[in-house]
C-alpha cells in the first residue's frame, strides 16, 4: 500500500476487522451499483471515500430536480445531465484515484451478466422489484455477494445474498407476486431514510468484502424512520426457492 493511502485511509486500517490487508482488499476491488438514486448516491460515495478501487455504476435516467431533495451525489447545476455522468464527477472530486466506468443504457441480460462477472459484488439501489429480481438472480447464478436496500415512505430495509452460505437470497423473502408494488414515486420519501438505507449498503459491502460478513447472513434489517425502531428478523433459505434452491 502506498503512504499516501496510509494516510488516507488510516481511521479504516486502524479498525481490527479492516486492517492492512482489509483496506488492500477494498483497494483491489471492483463493486456494481444498479442505481444512481436515492440509495445510490450515499452508497456510491462512502465506497468511493472507503477506497474501493473500481466502480461500475449504471442508471439511464437523467437528473431532475424532484431528484435533489434525496439524491445528493447530484447538484443544481447538474439538473438535464445524465445522472451516472453527474454521479461520476461528484465520486472523483471525492476521490480521483476509485476508477469510475458508467453505464447509461438499460442493459439487456446477457450484458448484465457480463458485468455482475467483472464485479466483487454487486450493490442493488434500483426503485423495482423486476429488477431487484434479475439481480438476485444472475448473482445467485454466478455466486456474487448482492446488497439489496429499498426505502419507501419513511420504511427502509435491507437483506444480503452472500454465496457458499446457508443464507437466503432476495427471492426466498419476496415471491414474483410483488412486481408491480408501489414506488416512491407514487408514495413518497423522506430523504434521509434513503440516506441511512443507502449508506448501510456501502457498510454491508465493506463488511463483505474485508470478510466481516458472518453476522449479516440471513440478517433481515427493517428500519421505522417515524418511530425511530429498527426490528431484525432472521430470514431463513426456502427450500422451494425457484432462484436458489437448486
Amino acid at each position: 500500500m502506498l503512504p499516501d493511502n496510509e494516510a488516507r485511509y488510516s481511521r479504516q486500517i486502524k479498525l481490527s476487522s479492516i486492517g492492512p490487508q482489509g483496506q488492500q482488499k477494498i483497494l483491489q476491488s471492483t463493486a456494481l451499483i444498479i442505481g444512481m438514486g436515492g440509495l445510490g448516491s450515499p452508497c456510491a460515495l462512502y465506497m468511493a471515500a472507503a477506497g474501493i478501487g473500481k466502480l461500475i455504476i449504471c442508471d439511464f435516467d437523467v437528473v431532475e430536480s424532484s431528484n435533489l431533495q434525496r439524491q445528493i451525489i447530484h447538484r443544481q447545476d447538474q439538473v438535464g445531465e445524465l445522472k451516472v455522468h453527474s454521479a461520476r464527477a461528484s465520486i472523483l472530486a471525492l476521490n480521483p484515484e476509485c476508477k469510475v466506468e458508467t453505464i447509461a443504457h438499460e442493459m439487456d441480460h446477457t450484458e448484465l451478466e457480463q458485468q455482475i462477472h467483472q464485479a466483487d459484488i454487486v450493490i442493488d439501489c434500483s426503485d423495482n422489484f423486476p429488477t431487484r429480481f434479475v439481480l438476485n438472480r444472475y448473482c445467485v447464478s454466478t455466486k456474487t455477494p448482492l446488497v439489496s436496500a429499498a426505502a419507501i415512505r419513511l420504511e427502509g430495509q435491507i437483506l444480503n445474498y452472500i454465496p457458499d452460505t446457508d443464507g437466503p437470497c432476495y427471492q426466498c423473502l419476496y415471491s414474483s407476486q410483488y412486481e408491480n408494488a408501489q414506488s416512491c414515486e407514487m408514495e413518497g420519501v423522506l430523504g434521509p431514510v434513503v440516506g441511512v438505507m443507502g449508506t448501510l449498503q456501502a457498510l454491508d459491502a465493506l463488511l463483505i468484502l474485508t470478510g466481516n460478513f458472518q453476522q449479516l447472513v440471513g440478517k433481515l434489517l427493517l428500519f421505522d424512520g417515524l418511530n425511530m425502531q429498527w426490528q431484525q428478523v432472521q430470514v431463513p433459505r426456502n427450500p422451494s426457492c425457484p432462484i436458489c434452491s437448486h
